[in-house]
This record gives C-alpha cells, sequence and structure tokens, in this order.
C-alpha cells in the first residue's frame, strides 16, 4: 500500500517540475505580451499577413514601445509607451490586409503599407476611426470602395490609394471628410465623376489615370492639370478641352427674379462683414502696439559685437551685425520677439531624428548668436551651444496660417526624408505666431556666397568639375524630393543658390525646401522661387515642373557667375520671361537670365556666356555647353514642352568633367559644330540682351544662409 501510495505523489512533482521548465521558456515570448495588451494585438494582426521574407521577425517579445519613439519592433512607432504609427513598407508582405485586428490600438494615427504585394478589397478602415493617415498605395487592392467606407472618420488627415486596381466611384464619404488635405488615387480604374469636396482649397487631390468622366469641380479648378491626365472624360478648367453645354440656358425673366433679391443679401452681408474685419483689425493693432512699447521699455541694448559669450534670450533675437546698430523700428521688433520667447520658456524642441544628441529650448536661447542672414522666409541665426554643436536657427513669422497638428505632421515628414544632398532637418518649435527649424550649421556656405560674394582672393573659386558636382548634388536632391513627396506640387518651391549650402568637400546640401504646405498662401506667392516661373505669371499657378525652371535658372547662374533677377523680377513690376524658347524679347535691362544666355548664343557669344573664374576649361568646353543647353531646356516657358524632373536629372547625370570629342573646342567660339548639339529649339531664341545686375548689387543675396 505505502509504495502504491508513492506513486502518485511521484508523478505529481514529475508533472510540476515539467510544468516549471516549460514557463521557464515562455518569457522571451510573451512576458511582455500580457492578455488584451498592444502587443497581443499587433501579433494578433502579424498572424493574418504573409510576412515570408521574415520583415516582422522581432515582433516576438520585448514589447513593441520599449525603444522609445522608434518602437522596439520593426515599423512600430510609439509615444508615451502607445503605439502611435505603423510604417510597413517595402517588406514584400502579402495576402488580405485586417484592419479590425488593430482596432484596439486607441492611440494609433497613422498607418502605411505601401509597396507590398496586399490584395483584395479596401480593408475596413472605418474599424479605426481615429485614424489620420491612411497609406495603402502601390499593392494589389481591388474592386469597389463603399460609399460610407470613411464616414465618421473626423480626424482623416491623408489617403494614399494609388497604383492599386480599385474600381467603381470615388466614394462620397472621402469627399465629406472635413479635415482631409492629401487624397492621391491616381493609377486605378475608378470610375463616375469627382465628386464636389467639401474640403476646398486646402485639398491636394491626384486622379490622375483612372477611367472619370464630367466636369472638374470649381473647387479643384486651382490645381495642375497633371493630376487629372489620364481621364478622356473629363473636362473644364484646368484641363483645355471645354465641358460641352448641358441643357439650354435658364430664361433671362427667371434670372432676373432671383438675382434682385440675391444681390441685396450679398450686398449687406458683405458690409457687416467688411466692417467686422476693419474692427477687429483696429484693435489688434491697438494691442500690439501697446505691448510692443511696453516690450522696448525692458529690452536690453543692442550688441555691436560680431559674437559674444553665452547670454539671455534676448541675444538670439539680436545676434550680431558686425558693429552696425539697429534702428529703433528694428530693436523694437527684437525686443518683442524676445519676449515672446521668454514668455513661451517652458515649452520643448521637438526633435525629429532619433539618432541626434539633445539640448533645449534653453541651450539655443543662452548660446552665443550671430545673425547670419535674413530673407523672404525669415531670419537665420548661428547658435554656438556650450559643450554642444554649433545649429542654425530659422525663424519664420508666416506660417501662422496652420494648425499645430498639420504642422507638425509636416515637420515629422520632412525628419524622415534622408538623403546625401538634403541639409535634413533637425528640430523645430511651434508657437502660433512663429515657428523655429533647426538645422546643422555647415560653414562652407551657401553656393550664393561663393558665386557671388566671392570677388575678393581671399575667397575659393569653383573650377568646372566643382560646379558639375554641385549641379549633380542638387538634381539628385531634387529627385530625392520629389519621389518621397510626390503630394506635393512643388516639392522643393524655393529652390535658388543661397538655399544650397556647400559641405567641406563643396558637396551641396539643399535647405529651405517642401515648406510650401504650411507658409500663409499669399506669403509664399510672394517670396518662394517657384512663383516667379512663367506659369505662374501667364497662368496664376504653379505645377510640377516650377521646380525644374528654378533648377534650370540656378544651372545658368552657376556657370555664368551672373545673379538672376528672375529671382526679383516681379516684384519690381517686370514681366518674368520664360527662356530660351518661350518668345518674347529680353527687356532693355537684360534681367532673365535665359534670356540673356539664349541672346548669347544665337550671336554666337559663348566664350562671353561662362564665368571667367571657373579658371582652364579648354578641356571640358563640350560638356560645359552641354550643361548650358540642359539649363536653358529647363527654362522652356511653354510648360508643357518643358522636361519633367526626371528627364532633367537624367541629361545632367550623363554629363562628364572633360570632353569625349563630340564636341570640339573649349568655352568660346560658339560654330555650327557647337550649336548642332541641343535640347532646347534655337528657332525662338530671344533677339538681343544687355548684361544683368552684378549680384553684389543685391544685399540678400550676400550672405552666407538667406531665405
Amino acid at each position: 500500500m505505502s509504495a502504491g501510495g508513492a506513486s502518485p505523489s511521484w508523478r505529481t512533482r514529475l508533472l510540476a517540475a515539467a510544468l516549471v521548465c516549460m514557463a521557464a521558456l515562455l518569457p522571451p515570448f510573451t512576458a511582455w505580451a500580457a492578455p488584451g495588451s498592444e502587443a497581443d494585438v499587433l501579433l494578433s494582426f502579424k498572424a493574418t499577413v504573409k510576412d515570408e521574407a521574415g520583415a516582422l521577425k522581432d515582433w516576438a517579445g520585448g514589447g513593441p514601445c520599449l525603444g522609445g519613439r522608434a518602437g522596439n519592433w520593426t515599423g512600430v512607432y510609439c509615444e508615451d509607451g502607445k503605439v502611435i504609427k505603423l510604417v510597413l513598407e517595402k517588406m514584400s508582405l502579402s495576402g488580405t490586409l485586417d484592419l479590425d485586428a488593430l482596432a484596439d490600438l486607441a492611440a494609433l494615427r497613422s498607418i502605411s503599407f505601401m509597396n507590398n504585394h496586399l490584395e483584395g478589397s479596401l480593408p475596413n478602415v472605418h474599424s479605426l476611426s481615429r485614424l489620420r493617415r491612411l497609406y495603402l498605395a502601390h499593392n494589389k487592392f481591388s474592386g469597389t470602395i463603399a460609399d460610407d467606407s470613411f464616414s465618421g472618420m473626423g480626424a482623416l488627415r491623408a489617403v494614399h490609394l494609388e497604383d492599386n486596381a480599385f474600381t467603381g466611384p470615388i466614394p462620397t464619404s472621402l469627399a465629406l471628410a472635413p479635415r482631409l488635405i492629401e487624397l492621391n488615387l491616381a493609377e486605378n480604374g475608378l470610375t463616375g465623376s469627382l465628386p464636389d469636396f467639401d474640403q476646398g482649397g486646402k485639398l491636394a487631390l491626384n486622379v490622375s489615370f483612372n477611367n472619370l468622366e464630367g466636369p472638374i469641380p470649381a473647387s479643384l479648378s486651382r490645381l495642375d492639370k497633371s493630376l487629372f491626365q489620364g481621364n478622356d472624360g473629363l473636362c473644364g478648367p484646368p484641363l483645355d478641352n471645354a465641358c460641352k453645354a448641358a441643357g439650354g440656358a435658364p430664361s433671362p425673366t427667371s434670372s432676373n427674379k432671383l438675382s434682385t433679391p440675391l444681390i441685396i443679401a450679398i450686398v449687406v452681408i458683405a458690409i457687416a462683414v467688411i466692417l467686422a474685419i476693419v474692427g477687429a483689425v483696429l484693435v489688434v493693432l491697438r494691442r500690439r502696439q501697446r505691448s510692443e512699447d511696453h516690450q522696448l521699455g525692458r529690452a536690453t541694448s543692442y550688441s555691436s559685437k560680431k559674437s559674444s559669450p553665452p547670454v539671455d534670450a534676448d541675444r538670439l533675437e539680436q545676434g550680431s551685425a558686425g558693429g552696425s546698430s539697429t534702428s529703433g523700428s528694428s530693436r523694437k521688433k527684437k525686443a518683442a520677439a524676445a519676449a515672446a520667447a521668454r514668455d513661451d520658456q517652458g515649452s520643448k524642441l521637438v526633435f525629429v531624428r532619433e539618432e541626434r544628441g539633445r539640448f533645449e529650448l534653453q541651450d539655443l536661447l543662452r548660446a552665443s548668436a550671430e545673425v547670419l542672414g535674413s530673407g523672404g522666409f525669415g531670419s537665420s541665426y548661428k547658435a554656438m551651444l556650450l559643450n554642444g554643436p554649433t545649429m542654425v536657427v530659422k525663424r519664420f513669422r508666416e506660417m501662422n496660417g496652420v494648425g499645430r497638428e498639420e504642422f507638425q505632421e509636416h515637420m515629422r515628414r520632412l525628419g524622415s526624408l534622408s538623403h546625401s544632398n538634403l541639409l535634413p532637418l533637425v528640430a523645430y518649435y511651434y508657437r502660433k505666431e512663429e515657428k523655429l527649424l533647426v538645422t546643422d550649421y555647415i560653414p562652407n556656405g551657401s553656393l550664393a556666397h561663393l558665386l557671388h560674394a566671392g570677388k575678393n582672393s581671399n575667397q575659393p573659386k569653383l573650377d568646372w568639375p566643382e560646379r558639375l558636382k554641385i549641379v549633380k548634388g542638387v538634381a539628385r536632391g531634387l529627385l530625392h524630393l520629389y519621389s518621397e513627396l510626390p503630394m506635393l506640387t512643388t516639392p522643393h518651391g524655393h529652390l535658388k543658390s543661397s538655399n544650397v549650402i556647400l559641405d567641406e568637400s563643396f558637396e551641396p546640401l539643399l535647405s529651405d525646401y517642401a515648406l510650401s504646405p504650411v507658409m500663409n498662401p499669399a506669403h509664399a506667392s510672394e517670396v518662394m522661387v517657384a512663383y516667379r516661373s512663367p506659369e505662374y505669371e501667364q497662368q496664376g499657378r504653379t505645377t510640377k515642373k516650377s521646380d525644374v525652371w528654378s533648377l534650370g535658372i540656378l544651372i545658368l547662374e552657376i556657370l555664368t557667375g551672373r545673379f538672376p533677377d528672375n529671382y526679383v523680377q516681379r516684384r519690381r513690376g517686370g514681366s518674368n520671361g520664360g527662356g530660351s524658347v518661350g518668345g518674347g524679347s529680353c527687356g532693355g535691362g537684360g534681367g532673365d537670365l535665359a534670356c540673356w544666355v539664349s541672346s548669347m548664343l544665337k550671336e554666337e557669344w559663348t566664350g562671353e556666356v561662362f564665368d571667367g573664374g571657373m579658371g582652364d576649361t579648354r578641356s571640358g568646353g563640350g560638356e560645359m555647353l552641354k550643361l548650358l543647353q540642359v539649363g536653358l531646356a529647363c527654362c522652356e516657358a511653354d510648360v508643357g514642352r518643358r522636361w519633367e524632373m526626371a528627364e532633367a536629372v537624367e541629361r545632367i547625370e550623363a554629363l562628364r568633367e572633360r570632353d569625349d570629342g563630340s564636341i570640339s573646342g573649349g568655352g568660346g567660339g560658339g560654330g555650327e559644330e557647337e550649336r548642332s548639339w541641343s535640347f532646347a529649339s534655337e528657332a525662338e531664341v530671344y533677339a538681343s540682351a544687355q548684361p544683368g545686375p552684378e549680384e553684389e548689387d543685391n544685399p540678400s543675396f550676400s550672405t552666407a544662409t538667406n531665405g
């Protein structure tokens, strides 16, 4: 009996020991994935997709948010310990997408599954009612999109469904999404008419290459016509084909009956609105004047030194001016700005790059500061952090029309860009009245500084190989912006020589790019280079090719060493010509650089075109001429004939430092052999021109960093 009674006890102990051993093996996989946790939710979702490449193999132990903002699992981004974004792009994921499995992620705001092999109908996005951004482009989704798929998604900002196989009409629920600002439905098989989007002028829409038909709503007529191409049935502005009239015109009698009361109502409302606006403006101006007078009494005196030791917030605002004194008006503005900065000392900088070291806003305010320049966008300061790096702080005032969330989302997008020819955004600071953008300080300064302020012998001269290297780097940076920011009409928007920064090896870094979505539209049209393009002058709109025009002007500036008056001509009331084949004539001042170059080539004065500072160019004269003609082709006034950015970059990449023998001679001559190689039609070049003003007469381009 005793032996038989011991047997169950032995078996029980053995079973218990086995369970303990099994439990010891479980923590690496499940210790942090408590039932109902976000880890459980993500693991359940992972089981619904096919991950044959093993891209999500680290979705196991440790929990998704233990690694800080970047998360501990691939493609997972967190904030305050909660999953806020999933970016699972280019991972060869396949199968269907079950978004219901993610419904328990309460803080989830953005998901991206672009460039995978997912298929089936549009997943149930409605289950993620708080979602702000949805990216499902470049997959194999198909079928019709239910009309109520996006109903109730009041926070939705961006939807990208391009390059799939969706059919049927555009869902009405998308048109009614109140906060939608980006919608890309290109390259599908959508049919029917375009709905009248409630978002009006705020929506960036692309419906190209579908099967849509009917008139384009008036609220969308401001967009570039390339965003509607590939839909043979669409008509009306901005397309060239007008819509056929439907039905007879209304009778004059009925119109007159309606017009009188409508006109009276409109006049009364307009007068009331104008009076209210005038009153509000007067109140605001009076309060601001009182505030500035009060702050002026508290402001410290302006320092006349070039740089200074760490001081209070006033020093960041004042910086240095090389011994010059400011006017009373300028001092009032600086004092008021410094007081505003002190009021916000509790606020924090937001860093958009995880790999960068952190510092606080107060570190910048206390740093030794030096004014680098002031342009149309804002003022730039060089801030030398104590025991830290030297940064550039750019201050913007003309961004107060954008909300906090939209601004922050766009800054995160810019922070995600990574390219050897882009100056990376490091951090930003948000306040309703002004914004700060923080980047690294690059000692070599801007291309404009070397081209136009380098007249004395102490400044380095850029030879032909270095200038070709700079042009290629600029082109590569632009192509990357076009690839990563396809939703923007002008992915750069403000390309000019002062926004090309050169590092120690003369590798160019583009700055001030992709800021049009957060700029006040009226101010953007006044200061941004894209708004100097021929299409804006002629049609009042920019296009995808406006940056190509800016690139062409920059190429001509690099080769000739002449300051392009195209940047400022419209402010002076002149006509901003288009370039080599745009027709028309050069004005008496010859301010249009492309026009002047075309005239010189026509008169066979090629040797007078190139900047003499390039030194001996005999071995590369033919390649220089090719690049000159690339610049002219990019400046084509007819936007329909102007190259796409990809073609311009391809032509530039084909150029070499030394001639291959296809074109003889150096930079001069301009004979028939040289003129036989051309991208641009020479039948429509301008007739004559006089040399334009030198850059040194325009002080806004004489500093190292500018707006």
